[in-house]
């Protein structure tokens, strides 16, 4: 890219003036570009930190100079523009007089700053009256934009004469850019922030107060979304939740619409509420000429019968019209439902540059503003307090000495101040306060009520002190302070949203079918339909269930439904939830998903155990194994909360993992099975529950080397199974592990559950199976072969089990699953391949 020429100005010079020659183009681009800049800082974008415009701000300060605040009376509103055009902004005063307007106006503003008395406009689209017939003065509300402003709070600039100072932000004590809003079109950019409810934005910047790592999903748990002040409907969430991330979204607002009977089967819809910003006469006038065009049908009369009481629209429909298809008409074809595009566009950086900001990014600039201002406003008080103090001390010292403090007084002509501070050692300020009194007034100083302010005054300066080098108290206040705003102003929520078909109901267009869900080793996860995979004898070699890189292998496998929650465990004890039809399907010989680009794990975090429900009751349970033999019950109903990022279930110690979790009914035993084939069997109440944050308690003691490689729910009447590394496995009468006085105590090294040889290899895993499961088993080259249960023989606990899985070199089983059982269907195939009964 070639670089632009330079261009030097040349002066031409005459005796009574100097001309500067410029080229036009670097001119022009030079003077636009200061223009654009003037246009962003100095009119159309606001402040991140107190929500305002220029003219909105100057408008304030000029009101609250005049105190014109709410419990005075009404003042012309035609003063009040010509004060801001006087002092402030040298602009036109009709663009003033419509910035005051609309800070008045209940429909525009969903917190009004501005108090109005007179005609201010209408959602008809009536323009206001004349700044000569109406008044104003501020709201209660706005006062707390600019309270503490006189205690040196905020920085000031010299105003367009320089004869006077302005603020270049106002305090602004609740976060006024998300509650009213903002919107205005700059020079190449622009911004639209929609209103918020006062409460929910409160609880939101509490929320990152309490909890510094809060994330978007924490904080729409309090912003559920924009709050109009005509209120309406929003339709959806998605648009909300990538405005909140992003800055930018697009969401769709709805008037508010009933039907309703009238005359001999005849229905009318009735329209209460409209989307924000819609003009309801040119609403109105648009619906009857798209009738009148044959646009619309089904239509017969639409009148307007809003009174005092609220809005009332009605549409009269013909006798043979469907009401639901002419009501989809309006919303598709008139201003009943609009979008409402979303650009979170504010000045940051002491108004520097204009950036777009998420909901996170808005709510950390207003509590970093908010916390200078608290810093700002205690200096003033802590300096005030103390040199009150001082004068005090001054003042004490001529109680104690009062009869010579006034000889002294009497008998000086011009040098008492002097005599006073060579005295008694007081400073010029001291002696000039005790100068100022009135002798009446200091012979009548009582020394008690000295004392006791000067006490007050030591605590309160302890305090200021204490405030300004403790970042947890300074922040203790600001969340007082936002909490008796809240309570104060805070109101419901206007607007209401509403979940759409094409986000809440997915599920509903999506046949449920029972899965496969294979986890591998790498991270790489699918679906397959469990049909997929057709029923072998014992000790047939399976069918290939995923196509792995030698250096993969499956590593978890289970069976649950398309529209069963899947609970994904890690390694670090967080918990991820999705729908089943969330995850991808693959065929039986892919490989699957990455679990990175379906959940924000970490990269040295895994997922090592997965369950499905289809809820989260309130007497349901989980009780966690983790692989140094800790155990830990919670309610599941305590992570029903979907967070982006996930949640703690549990905390580990150094070097443990958590692998086994299990739903339980409270009132069940546990079975923990070891690597080394030891297995201990014991109440779930034995294990109190406990909150998400707790670490848990000891399930089983291990031997050296020896760790938990699963665990199940110990039921009456079932078999346990356990299957080996080297493809041995065997079923175990339950009432083995559960002995006639009970189970076992948790926290020993519990029984032989397998005897582990070199033969059969370490137990991979254990399931609680009946005779009519069948099990999937999968090994580390991929490759899955399902049985029945009923094919499995029955042996003791120490027995070695029989063959399951005929394994090639070097290959091993590494889990199983099990799963409804399927007419057998079995393949012809040599002796060889469905293998022969070993004796354990």
């Amino acid at each position: 890219m070639s670089k632009k020429p330079q261009y030097d100005p040349e002066e031409i010079r005459y005796p009574d003036q100097i001309i500067v020659t410029s080229p036009l183009v670097p001119e022009m681009e030079k003077s636009y570009i200061e223009y654009a800049m003037s246009v962003i800082v100095g009119r159309a974008l606001p402040d991140v930190r107190d929500g305002l415009k220029p003219v909105h701000r100057r408008i304030l300060y000029a009101m609250y100079e005049d105190n014109l605040t709410h419990d005075k009376p009404f003042k012309k509103s035609a003063t009040c523009v010509g004060d801001v055009l006087g002092r402030y902004h040298p602009h036109g005063d009709q663009s003033v007089y419509d910035a005051l307007v609309r800070l008045a106006q209940d429909f525009s503003m969903r917190y009004m700053l501005v108090e109005g008395h007179g005609n201010f406009g209408s959602v008809d689209g009536d323009p206001p009256a004349a700044y000569r017939y109406t008044e104003a003065r501020l709201s209660k509300i706005s006062e707390e934009m600019l309270r503490d402003i006189e205690k040196e709070t905020v920085d000031w600039d010299p105003n367009f004469d320089e004869s006077r100072k302005e603020p270049r932000v106002l305090p602004s004590r609740f976060p006024n850019l998300l509650v009213n809003g903002s919107a205005g079109i700059a020079v190449g950019m622009a911004t639209n922030i929609p209103p918020h409810n006062l409460r929910e934005v409160i609880d939101a910047t509490i929320c990152v107060l309490d909890d510094p790592n809060a994330t978007l999903a924490d904080l729409m748990e309090y912003v559920k979304g924009p709050d109009f002040p005509t209120k309406g409907i929003i339709m959806g969430r998605s648009g909300i939740r990538a405005a909140y991330a992003t800055g930018r979204g697009r969401i769709m607002v709805r008037a508010r619409t009933e039907f309703e009977e009238f005359g001999k089967d005849r229905i009318r819809i009735i329209v209460t509420e409209i989307p924000y910003q819609v003009n309801k006469r040119m609403l109105i006038k648009n619906m009857a000429d798209q009738v009148e065009d044959k646009r619309l049908e089904g239509i017969s009369d639409i009148r307007d019968e809003t009174d005092r009481n609220g809005m009332r629209i009605v549409i009269e429909l013909k006798k043979d019209a469907n009401p639901q298809v002419v009501l989809n008409r309006l919303f598709a074809q008139t201003q009943l439902q609009t979008t409402f595009a979303i650009n979170m566009l504010a000045l940051v950086n002491n108004q520097s540059q204009p950036k777009i900001l998420s909901l996170r990014h808005i709510l950390d600039e207003y509590i970093a503003f908010q916390e200078e201002i608290i810093i700002r406003r205690t200096k003033y008080d802590l300096k005030k307090a103390q040199e009150r103090a001082h004068l005090l001390e001054g003042l004490l010292i001529a109680q104690d000495n009062i009869d010579e403090v006034i000889k002294i007084i009497r008998e000086s002509y011009d040098d008492a101040k002097e005599r006073l501070c060579q005295r008694f050692s007081l400073d010029d300020v001291q002696a000039q306060a005790i100068l100022d009194m009135r002798l009446k007034a200091l012979q009548g100083l009582d020394r008690e009520k000295l004392e006791n302010e000067y006490k007050e005054l030591e605590e309160r300066i302890a305090y200021f002190q204490k405030l300004l080098s403790d970042e947890s108290m300074l922040r203790g206040v600001l969340k007082d302070e936002l909490i008796a705003i809240r309570d104060k102003y805070g109101d419901d929520r206007k607007t209401e949203i509403q979940d759409v078909e094409d986000e809440l109901d997915i599920e509903d267009l999506i046949e449920e079918e029972e899965c496969v869900f294979t986890l591998t080793e790498g991270g790489y996860i699918k679906r397959t339909p469990v049909s997929t995979y057709r029923t072998q004898r014992r000790g047939g070699k399976g069918i290939t269930a995923m196509a792995t890189k030698e250096e993969d292998y499956v590593d978890t496998v289970f069976t649950a439904s398309t529209h069963d929650f899947i609970l994904f465990f890690t390694n670090k004890g967080r918990v991820h939830r999705k729908k089943g039809y969330q995850i991808p399907e693959a065929g039986r010989t892919a490989k699957g998903t990455n679990l990175v680009n379906i959940l924000p794990v970490e990269s040295d975090e895994k997922v090592t155990a997965m369950i499905h429900l289809r809820e989260f009751p309130e007497d349901r349970y989980l009780t966690m194994v983790t692989r140094h033999g800790t155990v830990k019950r919670i309610q599941l109903s305590s992570i029903h909360t979907a967070r982006k990022a996930g949640i703690r279930c549990i905390t580990l110690d150094e070097g443990d993992d958590l692998i086994c979790v299990r739903e339980t009914d409270g009132d069940q035993a546990i079975l923990i099975v070891t690597h080394d084939g030891m297995a201990i069997c014991f109440k779930e109440t034995d294990v109190r529950c406990m909150g998400r944050d707790a670490a848990g308690v000891r399930g089983i003691n291990l031997r050296e080397g020896d760790y938990v490689v699963g665990a199940a729910r110990a039921k009456h009447h079932h078999q346990v199974l356990m299957i080996t590394e080297n493809g041995y496995g065997k079923r175990t009468d339950m009432d083995e592990y559960i002995r006639a006085d009970g189970p076992q105590k948790r926290g020993g090294y519990g029984l032989k559950g397998y005897n582990v040889t070199e033969k059969t290899g370490p137990v991979v895993g254990v399931k609680v199976v009946n005779d009519q499961d069948d099990v999937l088993v999968i090994n580390d080259a991929g490759v899955i072969i399902r049985m029945a249960v009923s094919g499995i023989s029955t042996y003791g606990r120490t027995a070695q089990g029989v063959k399951i899985m005929n394994l090639e070199e070097g290959v091993k089983v590494i889990s199983f699953a099990r799963t409804d059982h399927e007419e057998e269907e079995i393949e012809e195939g040599s002796e060889e391949e469905h293998g022969e009964r070993q004796e354990g």
